[in-house]
């Protein structure tokens, strides 16, 4: 198990902050980059890039690779739990930190998320900030979690643990730049991903 000391992310204010920070972790590896090398590159555990990096990767092509999205999804409810909590450090476990990724696959990946990501920051501003403090955030981190547990049951439901991610994305980026539209506009996309399982289980 590992403890991971909470301290303030310089440079990290978007997603493409997020986004670039998760290509460098790429830089310079091997055939594979493990998740601990991706939470070090963020700044060793800010908890909200951190919430924000496996949330952004579910929704890439990265998704496709077989238990990909329950590792996102386990690692979003645990930074989740921990801002409920209101912890002053982050902890990860270890057979957490060591799932690894091809390097190159995550290459691609942020490559992919670099138009979204600005698109993103582009409208993304301090808005509604009611919305994203005490009492309201503690919904959004709350749905968070819940959106993390989910994924692992939705592997075999196309498309749905990527919604959840977008989901899980928009709230974390709400929460960093406190911007509460964006928390509106995530709330709708979870409400979107329960009607399509809806369907799926209709």
């Amino acid at each position: 198990m590992q403890d991971l000391i909470q301290a303030p992310t310089p440079g990290i204010a978007s997603v493409t902050d997020v986004v670039d920070r998760m290509g460098n972790a790429a830089e310079d590896k091997g055939e594979k980059t493990s998740l601990q090398d991706i939470v070090t590159a963020l700044g060793e555990a800010s908890f909200l890039p951190v919430l924000m990096a496996p949330a952004i990767a579910v929704v890439s092509p990265l998704s496709g690779v077989p238990l990909f999205s329950s590792i996102c999804g386990l690692t979003i409810a645990l930074v989740a739990l921990q801002l409920l909590m209101q912890r002053d450090h982050l902890w990860l476990p270890g057979w957490l930190m060591r799932q690894r990724v091809k390097t190159r696959s995550l290459r691609s990946a942020t490559r992919w998320l670099r138009r979204p990501a600005a698109f993103l920051d582009r409208h993304s501003r301090t808005r509604f900030s009611f919305l994203v403090r005490a009492p309201f955030n503690w919904l959004t981190e709350l749905t968070c979690l819940f959106c993390g547990l989910a994924m692992p049951f939705l592997e075999l439901f196309p498309l749905t643990s990527s919604i959840l991610g977008g989901a899980v994305t928009l709230f974390s980026l709400s929460l960093l730049v406190r911007d509460g539209l964006i928390a509106v506009f995530g709330f709708a996309v979870v409400g979107s991903a329960i009607l399509l399982g809806l369907q799926f289980v209709g």
